[in-house]
C-alpha cells in the first residue's frame, strides 16, 4: 500500500528464546530500525532532525503477538506513519508470514525532544508532507500505563544502567526496558507462557551509571514491571495473556 514501508526479514537465532521464538524485545528492536530507515526516506529521520537539535523518542508502544515467528522464519515487516495527534506521532507496525497472516502488530506514539533543553519539541509540522496512511495495525493507540491502585509492588532487582543498555542518544535504548521486564518473570514461566500484550509507557529517561530500582505487581491475570530512578519512574510495562 502507498506510503508503507516494508522488508523481508530472516529471523536470526540471536534473536530468539529457548523455544526458539523471537523475543518480544528483539520485535522492538527490529521496529526501531524499521522507523529510523522510514523516516529518513521521507525526509523526517535522524539526520534531518540533527539539524533542528531535536530527536525522535518512544513515548508509547503497544504490541500485540497474534501468533510467534521462529527461528529461521521468512517474514515481511512492514511500517507507516499516520501523523500527529496532539503532542504525539503516530507509527504502527505489522510482520506478516510467508502466506500474508499477521503475526505481530504494533502501534507507537512517539515525540520530539530538543537535545539542548532535553523539553518536547511541539513542531506539528514536522509530518505535514501528505506521507501518512490511516490504516490501523491496532485500532487504539497506546494508553497511560502505570501500577494498578490497591496492590503494593515489590522490588525485584536493581539494574545499573551499563554499556550494553545505551542507544546513539545517550540514555538506555527502549527495548533494554523490555529486556529487564522479561527478566523479572520466572524463567520456566516466560519461556511455556508466551506474553501476547506488550504495553509500556516511557516516563523518564535513564543514563550511564544510574540504577534503576524494577519493581513487579500481579494484578487481574496481568503483570506490571515498573523501573524507577532517583524516586522517579522511568518505564511502566503491562503484559497481558
Amino acid at each position: 500500500m502507498q506510503n508503507k514501508f516494508s522488508q523481508n526479514l530472516i529471523i536470526p537465532c540471536y534473536d530468539t528464546d529457548n523455544a526458539c521464538r523471537l523475543k518480544p524485545s528483539s520485535f522492538m528492536d527490529l521496529a526501531q530500525e524499521m522507523a529510523n530507515v522510514h523516516a529518513q526516506k521521507l525526509g523526517f529521520g535522524y539526520d534531518d532532525l540533527q539539524k533542528t537539535r531535536t530527536v525522535w523518542v518512544l513515548s508509547r508502544m503497544h504490541i500485540h503477538f497474534e501468533r510467534y515467528p521462529q527461528w529461521r522464519d521468512e517474514v515481511c515487516l512492514s511500517t507507516w506513519h499516520k501523523g500527529a495527534d496532539r503532542l504525539f506521532y503516530l507509527r504502527d507496525f505489522q510482520m506478516k508470514d510467508g502466506s500474508g497472516d499477521v503475526l505481530v502488530s504494533a502501534t507507537t506514539s512517539w515525540l520530539v525532544l530538543n537535545v539542548d533543553t532535553r523539553r518536547i519539541s511541539r513542531d506539528t509540522e514536522i509530518l505535514d508532507n501528505g506521507t501518512a496512511c490511516l490504516e490501523d495495525a491496532i485500532e487504539h493507540s497506546c494508553d497511560k500505563v502505570q501500577m494498578p491502585k490497591g496492590v503494593q509492588p515489590e522490588m525485584v532487582a536493581v539494574r545499573r544502567v551499563a554499556y550494553s543498555d545505551v542507544d546513539m542518544n545517550g540514555h538506555t535504548n527502549n527495548a533494554r526496558y523490555l529486556v529487564w521486564a522479561m527478566d523479572a518473570l520466572e524463567y520456566g514461566f516466560a519461556v511455556s507462557n508466551p506474553v501476547k500484550d506488550v504495553r509500556i509507557n516511557f516516563n523518564n529517561e535513564t543514563l550511564p551509571g544510574e540504577d534503576v530500582e524494577i519493581y513487579r505487581a500481579d494484578a487481574e491475570g496481568k503483570i506490571y514491571i515498573e523501573g524507577r530512578s532517583e524516586g522517579r519512574s522511568a518505564f511502566c510495562i503491562e503484559l497481558g495473556w
